[in-house]
Formats: structure tokens, C-alpha cells, sequence
């Protein structure tokens, strides 16, 4: 993204808006009805009501989640209000003139405005005039100074019955230190007292920037301004501010071709928008306040805008995609004793989730209507129909890319069974994806369909019963054996726990003996039924599928694993779908983290939403990117069935750049509406290779909120080993502990140069004052063995200087030749290996003999034919280290795959000795996929002892074939004299005609 050209622009707001639309606003709380005006500011900021007494209430846009008209709007429940909008008339026209808007800082915590026009169909173009606000992605990362512009606009709406601007409103929009805003007032030369008033013209926008300067001053950017403007000149000029741009807030990665360097006549642009001085936008010069503002600016921004636009290719298989998913979706609160809401249904929607589930359990007579709860606990019951019609509803206003309905299907009557099914037929109508698409049928070989192929669908995973009159069996046998299947894995509490595995054939009654041995890990998972024709003929490209062997699996292509082997069977998510979701002890909803299941490809990792812990804020913060789609696409190497990588033990991997994160906390700016003292933590959350994963300041030297500054040296994260599977987390406490704000921004995303980060909350709702001012490098990942020639490739100028410099000053310093000064080169076929001239052990006196011998001379066809068979082997010696390592990997997996088969056998002969064995039209059986922990007894800990003293053993005749590997090729390059040892040069020379050449040294050295 350029520096001068914003992606991201600001919502446009209709005139029709800003102008104000009579409506009544009701609450059934008070049974309440009121006439207001409503409106939403020009600049697109709030929706906000003038009442009859000129009083305003104010809705921040970012805090808008829906907006519902007609038979989806609130409806009075009192009878006076009722009564008032006749309601109870057959005639009424109510649902014509309805407008509701929801809002709130989470999911659960919601409020309903509830709006009633006085025209019919006013409020559909309301409602959805809102939401196109609301849903810009500008809003959400907006500037910032567009987030300070807020509190200006709310400020002159704000006026009291002398038209004039309360200065108590400035007190509460600056609560941290009244005796700040106090100066910064009277810096401004306006009044300060409590009761005062400021006349709105009196505080436009230049005088508005002053009072900030003077309330937050920037001492940090005054820095940076010094560093790179004229000395002893108050002021940059263009040329100084475009070197400045080029330098340090563009991306070292652009090609400068495809996007060319900013030049001083562009540079002029951003002189005119951010410099408060006429006279110096005239002479093209730029003061320290107008650098403030433009690095307050969205030309600044620490997201890369593009990559939040959608961006990535949404014609690959469903399998090549991670997709935003939920877990229990249902509950607001606890798993044991919540209260269950079809309006979680639609907010996490509304979140961007494309994976909802639903625990379908049988509903009581005399209605029999299908409920959704979670079995065997306290929680409230919803009806099936209720959530359903929820989904319908909210299924594509965030996003138009397919929307996977997870069923846990507990239904085992037929009757309701059907009623389900008709449910979704009727509700959803065309949404419901009831065959296989024509380009995509159910045959062998023939991969799942895209999110493009799918646009606006609802597919529905569910078991399906295998024997339904009149399909053809021969047909459904082969369908067992494709790709387009999910498996659904609970979380282990720990990494040691190995899982069982379970399926269940049929639809049974269960006993009160087997519901209460119902497996904890699972939660009622274990317990799901089989579906009945009706609900069989909606499912198509996703179902949970019964588990054989591991043999089988492999065979089928079937993803079926404990948790142990999930990590390591990489390639399987690359043409299958698995589904994660939180062990069933977890009943106060907390979440796992996320991370490692992407690491190996599980596409549908489903979590809590109603938790705003920090799993929820690394999910939420990941699929706010590509359009907010629900669906990001995996980096190539998770999706190319030709690689393979374990992310506990890679420390490389092949067509993947690593990069090094480099971030300097500056300062904060209203972080806290107390003066308190302040600290920041960042995190990186990636594959386990990654570098250090947290880092934290000191704590502020004194109790400033405002502008607390850290000087302090950067947070390094060397060798991230896959950008696009890291994020980076910051977030800043009190001193107490308590939080203030945070942010998780993916690693792909981060610009380098000088920022401002926007906090966010908890939920990632973003914070209107709290910020961060940081400055981020990042860059190619170079080993320290590789920077000097580096340097050389990119800048051979200067490196040769330095290094005749070095030179020099090493001779005049000390009589031997350091190993940091002079640098040979021994070249193969693909790159040139560093050595040092110290290596040798060549006094000073000797190098000045051998510069001085030296004649150069063109390699001969039989000289560059020996360095081709030399650059031969090694590639060879490469691929038997490469052999030796995929062969202990293979061991590895079959001997964690031995004894998963042994902790299950000890799972289930723990079972059979705990309770009786139930009749056999009772016998429980449990999903595939699915696990539980095996039972803490002496031979468990002792299989444990064997596998890690196997595993060990395993390192060890690992380590001792690649030293003997490693020692042959020693052999093999000295026996075969393939060692280009008279080829040593002190770099490469370009030739404008053919290109790179070596040349040969004649000296004494090629004789030894």
C-alpha cells in the first residue's frame, strides 16, 4: 500500500440522513412511546436522536451490530404500546413502518432501539443505509485522528440553550487530568470554567488541533522530526519528507517498478492536507505539528488496508480455507447453566462466523417441537424453528460465502426428525443446498467445492443414514470413500492426553445409566444419532463419518485421529475438513488457543463466542481480514500435496520466506481516564519454532495517561518461520492488572515504519482515545552468517567502501586479519559460502603479498564443469538428509499410532470394569473423530514411560545416521577432488554481456 494513496476511504453518509427523519421511539421497558428526530452526523460517526425536549442521545456507529425491519424487528409486548400502534387490528401496517437497531460492546451484552416511522418503508432504507455504514472497513480502522475528529463532532451536537459548547462536556471527553485540559484551554485563549461556554466557531478544527497539541504534547515525534529535517531549520522540506517516507514508512518488499518511491511533487499533497501553516504549504515545507498530523493519519495506518478488503481467491476447495467457526453457538454463558438465544445465532453471524452448531435434542409432548440445548446440563431450551429462522434471517448480511449448519443431531424420533427437515426447507427455501452441485458430484477424485461455488448456500453436516429405500448402495458405498468429509475432534485439556475413539450406528433410548457415564471429554457429542431419511437428504458434501482403523482412514482418505497424531498428519487437511471444538469439561465456555490447530490445516476450529478471552481476540482479529468473508485461504505450502512439515520440529521450510518483526514501543496517548502508570506486553503467536513469544516494558516513570513515554530498546522476533500462520498481540495494563486495550494484528498485515495503533477492547470493539505509538521494521529473515553478502547484493557500493574502510583500520589497529574484515567467496552452482581470509590463518604481512601476486584469469570449460558436478553432490548429500529425516518422521507417526491403538484398548477395558455392559439395542456407541482421556492408572503412566523412552531412542539413531551421513560426504567431495578450492574470490563481478563470472586467483594460496 502507498503512503500517499489511501485504500480505505470514509463511509459516505446520504443527505437524506444528515437532514433527520421523524420516527417514534418506544421502550417496552417503561411502556414508553416519544416523537424524535433521527439523524447520523456527516462525517458518519453517530446515530443520534433529538427528543422533544432538545435533549440528544448518541450511538457510536462501532457500536452498531444489526439493524432489522418488519417481522425480524422487536414488537411492543406491552399492552399500552400495543394499543398505541394498534396493533391487535388485523389492518394494522406496524411491520411496514418498523426500524429496530442493535448495538451493544459484545455479543451478549445487547441493547434494541426500537424506532416506528410515520412513513411506510422509511425504515428499510434505514436499516440498510446503516449497516452499509457500520459495515465499512474503514470504521473499524479508521485513523487516528479521525478517532479524536469524534470527540470534535460530538462536542458541536453537544450544544446547550445558549447554542454555545459546555466546557464540562471537555472535562468529561478529557477526564484524566483536569488541570491539562485547563492549560491547554487557556494555550488556546478560551475560556475554562466549569460553567463556561465556548462559542462552536470559536473552536473550529485548527483551533481544536492546537488544544490536543498543547493537552498532548509529542516530544517523541518532535525526535524523529529532528533526525531528518535540516539542521538548525524549524521545518522538512519536500525533499526531506519524501527521503523520509521512502526511508522508513515504506515497504521494503515493493517492487519499485510496480509501485515507484514517492517523489517530492507527491510529497506536496500531504504538505497541503496536514501542514496548519499557509506560508510554509506555499514554500513546500512541513512544521513538527504537521507531522504530528500526518503521521496521525490513514497514510499511516499499521495495517496493511489492501489485505482487509477481499483480496484472496475464493475459487479453491472448501478443504483449502480456514473457516470462522462456533461452538455450543446457542449459549450466551456457561456450558452447565446458561441461558440459551436464538439472538446468538444471528451476532455471530453478523461476527463473520460461517460454522454455527446446533445440539438438536427431542422436544415434549403435547407440541413435540425440536429443541436446542446442551444435553444434560441447566441450560434454557430454545426451539429448533426459533433458531432457524435466526439464521435465515442474519445468514448473509456480513458475508455472501456458504454458512455450514453443524448438526449434533440427538433427535431419535422419526416424526421430529421430519419436522426438522421441513424446518429447513421451507425456512431456508433456495438458501438450502439439498443436491451436489453438477460441476461437483459426489464421485471419487472429485474435490469440494469452492466458497465462489457455494455463494449464498446453506449446507447442513449431519450423520447420514447409509440405507435409505431405493438409493443406490453402490453408489453410497463409494460416497464413504471421498474427500468431502469432516471430522469433528474435541481439545485435550493437555498436550500428553490421548483420545479414544467412538461411533454409534443407530438411533437408541438411552438409560439413566448412560447418560450419566456420558464421556466428559466429548460433553454429549458421544451420544448423537443417526439421522432418519428426511434429515439424510439434505446432507450432501459434509458428514461426520464412522471410524475403522488408521488403516483404513489412510486408505478412504478419511481424517480419524487422536489428538496425538493430528499434529502429525499435515497432508491430511489438505483435501479433507476437520472440525475442532472445546473439550466438554470446559464449562464455564472457555477457549483454547486456536494457533496450534491452525498450524496443521484444521480448517473449522470452533470456539466460544460469548468469551472475549484471547483465543476469541486472535479469531476475531484474523477473520476481520480478506472482506470479512468467514473463509481465509491457506498459504500454498499448506495446500501442495507434494509438501509436508512437522511445525513442533521445522526450523525452515522450503518456498517460504521467514521474516524478522522488529517493534519499538514509543509512547502512549489517553490511555486511561485516570492518571495511572502504565505498561506494554507484546506477544507473537505462531508455529512452536517461532522466536520469543512475549516481551514486556517497564512500567511509565510516573503516573501519565496521557502521553506516557518508554524509551526503550526494540522487541526482536528473529526468524518468523511462517509470516502467514503468526499474528502479533499488543496490549496495555494499568498497574494494577487491569486492562486497558489491546490488539492482534496478523503478521502478513503489519506495515513497517512509524504508527499508531488503535486499541480495542476485549471483544475487539475499537476504543475511541486509548493508542500506541510504535515504530515496526520488518523484513526477510538473513542469518548472521549471510548479512554481509546481503549487504553486497543489495547496496555494493557502500559495502565495498565499508569494507575497504575496515580494511584500513585493521591494519593500522592490529597485525592480524579479523574474520569480520575480509571475506572470500567459495562458490557452488546455487550461492556463495562466506569465508573468512582469518580462516586461513594468513598473517597481514601474507595478504598484502597475495593481493599483490594476484593476476586474474577466466576459468577454463573443465574448471566450471568440475564446480557443476561439485554443486551435483551437494545437492545429492542434501537429499540423503532429506531421506534420513522423512524416514524417522514415518517411525515416528507409526509408533505414536501403536500406542494410541494401546491407550484406547486400556480406555475401553476401563470402561467395561466401571459399569455393566447395557443391552445390546443399548450398547453406546460414539462418533468417529471424537476422543476422550484414557484412564490415569499404573499402566497408563508406564506405556507413557515406553513411548517417551521410545521417542528418545528414536533422537538419538536419528542424530547418529545424519553424523555418519555427514561424515561420508566429507569422504565422497575429498576422494572425488570436487572441491573448488582454487576458486576463491573476493565477490562477483557483473559483466553487461554474459552475466556473473568467477575468476581464478594465481597466488601461492592455490598451491596449498
Amino acid at each position: 500500500m502507498s503512503v500517499l494513496t489511501p485504500i480505505l476511504t470514509p463511509p459516505e453518509v446520504k443527505e437524506y440522513m444528515s437532514r433527520g427523519e421523524r420516527f417514534i421511539k418506544w421502550d417496552d421497558d417503561t411502556a414508553s412511546a416519544s416523537p424524535v428526530i433521527l439523524r447520523v452526523d456527516p462525517k458518519g460517526f453517530y446515530l443520534y436522536w433529538t427528543l422533544q425536549s432538545k435533549e440528544m442521545e448518541f450511538l457510536e456507529i462501532t457500536s452498531i451490530r444489526d439493524t432489522r425491519i418488519g417481522k425480524f424487528a422487536k414488537i411492543p409486548k406491552s399492552q399500552k404500546l400495543r394499543d398505541v400502534f394498534n396493533l391487535d387490528f388485523p389492518d394494522n401496517n406496524f411491520f411496514l413502518k418498523t426500524l429496530t437497531v442493535v448495538s451493544g460492546p459484545d455479543l451478549v451484552d445487547l441493547t434494541f432501539h426500537n424506532f416506528v416511522s410515520y412513513k411506510e418503508n422509511v425504515g428499510k432504507a434505514w436499516a440498510d443505509d446503516i449497516m452499509v455504514i457500520s459495515r465499512n472497513p474503514f470504521v473499524y480502522n479508521a485513523s487516528r485522528y479521525s478517532f479524536l475528529e469524534r470527540i470534535l463532532v460530538k462536542l458541536k451536537l453537544q450544544l446547550n440553550s445558549e447554542g454555545k459548547i459546555p466546557v464540562r462536556n471537555i472535562f468529561q471527553a478529557f477526564p484524566a487530568d483536569r488541570k491539562r485540559v485547563e492549560a491547554a484551554l487557556s494555550a488556546c485563549h478560551l475560556p475554562k470554567g466549569k460553567n463556561d461556554g465556548i462559542n462552536p466557531e470559536d473552536f473550529p478544527e485548527a483551533v481544536y488541533k492546537t488544544f490536543l497539541m498543547n493537552l498532548c504534547p509529542r516530544p517523541e515525534i518532535d525526535e524523529i522530526f529532528t533526525s531528518h529535517h535540516s539542521k538548525a531549520k524549524p521545518y522538512m522540506t519536500k525533499d526531506h519528507l519524501t527521503k523520509f517516507i521512502n526511508k522508513k514508512q515504506r515497504d521494503s518488499h515493493l517492487n519499485d517498478m510496480l509501485f515507484p518511491p514517492a517523489k517530492p511533487q507527491q510529497v506536496q499533497g500531504l504538505i497541503d492536507k496536514y501542514e496548519p501553516s499557509g506560508m510554509n504549504i506555499q514554500r513546500g515545507q512541513l512544521s513538527p505539528e504537521g507531522m504530528v498530523w500526518f503521521l496521525c493519519g490513514p497514510e499511516n495506518s499499521i495495517v496493511s488496508q489492501d489485505k482487509l478488503l477481499l483480496h484472496q481467491d475464493m475459487s479453491q476447495p472448501l478443504s483449502h480455507y480456514f473457516i470462522n467457526s462456533s461452538h455450543n453457538t446457542y449459549l450466551t454463558a456457561g456450558q452447565f447453566s446458561g441461558i440459551s438465544s436464538p439472538e446468538m445465532y444471528r451476532q455471530t453471524l453478523l461476527a463473520g462466523c460461517r460454522c454455527v452448531e446446533l445440539d438438536c435434542w427431542k422436544g415434549r409432548p403435547p407440541d413435540e417441537e425440536p429443541i436446542i440445548t446442551h444435553g444434560f446440563t441447566m441450560t434454557t431450551e430454545i426451539l429448533f424453528k426459533d433458531a432457524i429462522e435466526a439464521i435465515a434471517e442474519s445468514a448473509f448480511k456480513t458475508s455472501p460465502y456458504p454458512v455450514i449448519l453443524s448438526f449434533e443431531n440427538h433427535v431419535d424420533s422419526p416424526k421430529q426428525q421430519a419436522k426438522m427437515a421441513e424446518y429447513c426447507r421451507t425456512i431456508f427455501g433456495d438458501m438450502l443446498l439439498t443436491e451436489p452441485l453438477e460441476k461437483f458430484p459426489l464421485k471419487p477424485g472429485v474435490p469440494l467445492p469452492s466458497p465462489q461455488d457455494l455463494m449464498g448456500k446453506i449446507l447442513i453436516k449431519n450423520k447420514k443414514n447409509q440405507f435409505i429405500p431405493g438409493e443406490n448402495q453402490e453408489t453410497l458405498k463409494k460416497a464413504r470413500s471421498l474427500e468431502d468429509i469432516v471430522t469433528d475432534q474435541p481439545t485435550p485439556v493437555d498436550k500428553d492426553s490421548i483420545g479414544s475413539i467412538f461411533h454409534r450406528d443407530s438411533p437408541v433410548n438411552l438409560s439413566q445409566q448412560e447418560q450419566q457415564s456420558c464421556d466428559t471429554l466429548q460433553g454429549t457429542a458421544g451420544l448423537e444419532v443417526t439421522a432418519y431419511e428426511e434429515m439424510s437428504s439434505l446432507v450432501n458434501y459434509i458428514q461426520p463419518i464412522k471410524f475403522e482403523c488408521f488403516e483404513n482412514s489412510a486408505r478412504k482418505q478419511r481424517f480419524i485421529v487422536s489428538m496425538g497424531l493430528l499434529l502429525g498428519k499435515f497432508s491430511y487437511n489438505k483435501r479433507q475438513m476437520s472440525r475442532i471444538y472445546p473439550k466438554g469439561t470446559r464449562m464455564d465456555s472457555s477457549n483454547y488457543m486456536p494457533q496450534m490447530f491452525w498450524n496443521v490445516g484444521c480448517q473449522m476450529v470452533a470456539l466460544n463466542f460469548q468469551t472475549t478471552d484471547i483465543p476469541m481476540q486472535q479469531n476475531l482479529a484474523l477473520f476481520e481480514f480478506n472482506g470479512q468473508s468467514g473463509y481465509i485461504l491457506k498459504h500454498d505450502f499448506m495446500r501442495r500435496p507434494d509438501k509436508q512439515f512437522d511445525p513442533f520440529s521445522v526450523d525452515r521450510i522450503d518456498v517460504v520466506v521467514a521474516s524478522t518483526l522488529s517493534i519499538t514501543i514509543l509512547s502512549g496517548q489517553f490511555l486511561s481516564e485516570r492518571s495511572v502508570r502504565s505498561y506494554v506486553e507484546v506477544e507473537l503467536y505462531g508455529l512452536p519454532g517461532d522466536p520469543k513469544r512475549r516481551y514486556r516494558t517497564k512500567m511509565s516513570p510516573n503516573a501519565n495517561s496521557i502521553n506516557p513515554v518508554w524509551k526503550e530498546d526494540a522487541f526482536v522476533f528473529e526468524k518468523i518461520l511462517m509470516p502467514e500462520l503468526a499474528s502479533l498481540r499488543i496490549v496495555v495494563w494499568e498497574e494494577g492488572g487491569k486492562f486497558i486495550g489491546q490488539r492482534v494484528i496478523p503478521i502478513t498485515a503489519v506495515r513497517s515504519g512509524y504508527h499508531h495503533v488503535c486499541l480495542r477492547s476485549e471483544s475487539n470493539m475499537p476504543l475511541t482515545m486509548p493508542s500506541l505509538f510504535v515504530y515496526v521494521e520488518m523484513k526477510d529473515y538473513v542469518p548472521d552468517s549471510w548479512a554481509d553478502l546481503t549487504m553486497a547484493l543489495s547496496n555494493p557500493i557502500k559495502f565495498f567502501n565499508a569494507h575497504d574502510k575496515k580494511s584500513e583500520k585493521s591494519q593500522e589497529d592490529t597485525p592480524e586479519v579479523s574474520s569480520t574484515d575480509t571475506f572470500i567467496y567459495l562458490p557452488t552452482q546455487n550461492n556463495c559460502i562466506p569465508l573468512s581470509l582469518a580462516q586461513f590463518k594468513v598473517t597481514n604481512s601474507r595478504i598484502h603479498a597475495i593481493k599483490a601476486e594476484v593476476t586474474l584469469q577466466t576459468a577454463s570449460f573443465e574448471e566450471l564443469q568440475q564446480m557443476k558436478n561439485f554443486g551435483k553432490l551437494l545437492k545429492k548429500q542434501e537429499k540423503d538428509l532429506k531421506d534420513v529425516e522423512r524416514k524417522t518422521v514415518k517411525r515416528k507417526e507409526e509408533l505414536l499410532q501403536k500406542y494410541a491403538v494401546l491407550f484406547m484398548e486400556l480406555g475401553t477395558q476401563a470402561g467395561k470394569k466401571k459399569m455393566p455392559c447395557p443391552p445390546k439395542t443399548q450398547k453406546k456407541k460414539r462418533n468417529a473423530g471424537e476422543m476422550a482421556e484414557s484412564p490415569p492408572d499404573n499402566r497408563v503412566l508406564e506405556l507413557k514411560g515406553k513411548l517417551e523412552k521410545e521417542l528418545m531412542q528414536l533422537g538419538e539413531e536419528q542424530y547418529d545416521a545424519i553424523r555418519k551421513k555427514k561424515e561420508l560426504h566429507a569422504t565422497e567431495v575429498q576422494i572425488g577432488g570436487l572441491l573448488p578450492f582454487p576458486y576463491l574470490t573476493f565477490g562477483l563481478q557483473y559483466s553487461g554481456t554474459s552475466g556473473y563470472r568467477h575468476f581464478r586467483l594465481q597466488t601461492p594460496l592455490t598451491q596449498k
